[in-house]
């Protein structure tokens, strides 16, 4: 360990620390806008300068090393003059439109501001003028908001690997956009929404569906049905003060039923169809022959990465629909049916941790005979914007369930929301499937927690199953390029787009630090561990939907509603 002495107290830090990691360790806030914990500093913005003895000038705490016997002062004049003169030159050429900001109250420049005591604009000149692109159904970059902190562009290419923005021109005429200046629409951008989560301002934003669905919900002549993914539940809690990891389910349901939608539909019970129908498509590849590894299509980010960057191992991904989709096939057929509803006078509306289940509810495969399965995706944000609208607070209220026949639910379907929920939940219903009996333990720890890969080698019967389990899809290109070299000991590979799976989605809330994102997954895994019902395959609800309807897994009509295909996607890099 060092010995260091900050601001007159002694600190200790560890060999290879910075100096903003041993003074965060020590309790010493310093204020970073490029910062990103977990990747190698970058030093862009300067926010974190600090006075070292011994060293002229001031120096970035994020990127400069901590040395034994170092002596260090965070707050002298200096350093909180040069600081403020940082903020008040971001603020030169930022739009003063905080009250109509979509970050309004959770903008790190405005924190900056008013923490720095910046009451008026310094100064004054042209300020760059560039359109905003709302070309993509789930992401809106406003450029002009941008303060070029690079944030949006390292997470992209360094944890999601898809590199769809970058720095554009230099100096001065500098900008972050896409290829050729074109719009997200037609870039490599696969809508994940990790950019937007650290964003400091409101440069990127989810494309918002808050008023369409407040119009529909007002029109007489519609039957508005809603679903609600696992994941939200034990994060919605955050944007009404709850601690990190509260579940708040029954009440977000009531709170649902009092914003006036006709039913209340949990899409935990889909996920389960999910597992009926994908992991009796995996037995059937392993039996009787088929690309292996199949790969899981839950995650629509993940799926337009592979169309994307990966179109040669198209055939390894499961035909199975997500469980978003899946509901809105059932709804908008079996409920339709049994409701005696058209389905085009039902608005099927589903709340997501997720930015990309927007750009996958409008893709053309996803409905019949113009259709389609899920009319507006809302994110928790946006959920949480639309019980404010309604002076709703579901902190408040009497916890209800979900509505039937969709209501019913195993944990194993809960487990979807975070990464390795999926093979979990599927090494469960697959185990009985195969061989006629029960796991004798459903805890399968090794697919458990935040880590990036995770492997699995599972007995069941005489096979041995080989299982992946990989969260952002920096780490699945790993395991894809690995795949297309030869390996060949995998069965099952699940893939989330999001680092950490959907308790991280980028529809999530704002400024959650990585102990509220693990809050959200032990919440989850709390869940399971309480809960009667923990296998999929006993979900009777399901079982009453295939004897009444579907028939059974891959068949004709589980074929037609519940699977799709995916092609080759050409796009700008």
């Amino acid at each position: 360990m060092l010995a260091i002495v900050a601001n007159g107290q002694n600190l200790e830090a560890k060999k290879g620390d910075t100096i903003l990691q041993a003074l965060k360790r020590g309790g010493i806030h310093v204020p970073t806008l490029c910062h990103m914990e977990g990747l190698l500093p970058s030093g862009t913005c300067r926010m974190c300068v600090v006075e070292v003895e011994g060293t002229p000038g001031l120096v970035p705490a994020c990127s400069f090393p901590a040395a034994d016997g170092m002596r260090i002062r965070t707050s002298t004049p200096t350093v909180l003059k040069t600081r403020k003169a940082i903020v008040e030159l971001l603020l030169s050429n930022h739009p003063d439109d905080c009250l109509y900001c979509a970050r309004n109250g959770k903008c790190d420049l405005s924190d900056l501001a008013r923490e720095h005591g910046i009451r008026n604009r310094v100064f004054r000149g042209l300020r760059k003028r560039k359109e905003k692109d709302i070309s993509s159904p789930s992401i809106v970059r406003d450029p002009e908001k941008c303060i070029l902190c690079g944030k949006c562009v390292r997470v992209c290419e360094e944890v999601q690997g898809v590199s769809a923005i970058d720095f554009i021109n230099r100096g001065s005429k500098a900008f972050v956009g896409t290829a050729f200046d074109e719009g997200l629409n037609v870039s490599c951008c696969i809508n994940c929404g990790q950019c937007i989560l650290v964003c400091p301002t409101a440069a990127l934003t989810e494309r918002s569906y808050v008023d369409e669905v407040m119009r529909v919900l007002a029109d007489p002549g519609k039957t508005v049905v809603v679903q609600h993914a696992p994941a939200v539940s034990v994060s919605i809690a955050e944007e009404f003060g709850f601690k990190p990891g509260t579940d708040i389910d029954g009440q977000m349901v009531a709170a649902l039923r009092r914003v006036g939608f006709h039913r209340v539909f949990d899409t935990s019970f889909t996920a389960d169809l999910t597992i009926m129908e994908e992991g009796s498509e995996l037995i059937q590849r392993i039996t009787q022959g088929g690309p292996l590894p199949m790969f899981t299509s839950c995650s629509p980010g993940w799926i337009k990465f592979v169309e994307q960057f990966y179109p040669e191992l198209l055939p390894h991904v499961s035909t199975c629909k997500s469980p978003q989709q899946m509901m809105g096939a059932v709804i908008k057929s079996f409920f339709a049916k049994r409701e005696n509803l058209d389905p085009k006078d039902i608005v099927s509306v589903s709340i997501m941790p997720c930015t990309a289940k927007k750009f996958e509810c409008s893709r053309p495969e996803m409905g019949r005979d113009y259709v389609p399965d899920v009319d507006y995706v809302l994110t928790t944000r946006e959920l949480a914007e639309l019980f404010r609208l309604k002076g709703i607070d579901p902190g408040t209220l009497t916890p209800e369930g979900a509505d039937t026949p969709f209501g019913e639910r195993s944990s194993a379907g809960k487990l979807f929301g975070a990464s390795g929920g999926v093979m979990e939940a599927a090494v469960r219903s697959a185990y009985f499937l195969l061989t006629g009996e029960e796991m004798k333990e459903y805890r399968i720890q090794d697919l458990r927690g935040m880590k990036g890969s995770k492997e699995l080698r599972v007995k069941v019967g005489d096979l041995e199953v080989g299982a992946a389990v990989v969260s952002s899809l920096g780490e699945a290109r790993k395991l894809m390029d690995e795949i297309k070299a030869g390996r060949s000991d995998l069965h099952f590979v699940e893939v989330m787009t999001c680092p950490g799976g959907c308790i991280n989605g980028g529809g999530q809330p704002l400024k959650a630090d990585p102990e509220s994102v693990k809050a959200r997954m032990a919440a989850l895994y709390t869940i399971d561990r309480n809960d009667t019902l923990r296998v999929s395959h006993r979900n009777s609800q399901v079982q009453r939907l295939y004897t009444e309807f579907l028939g059974k897994p891959l068949g004709h009509l589980s074929h037609e509603l519940l699977h799709t295909t995916y092609q080759k996607r050409e796009v700008l890099q």
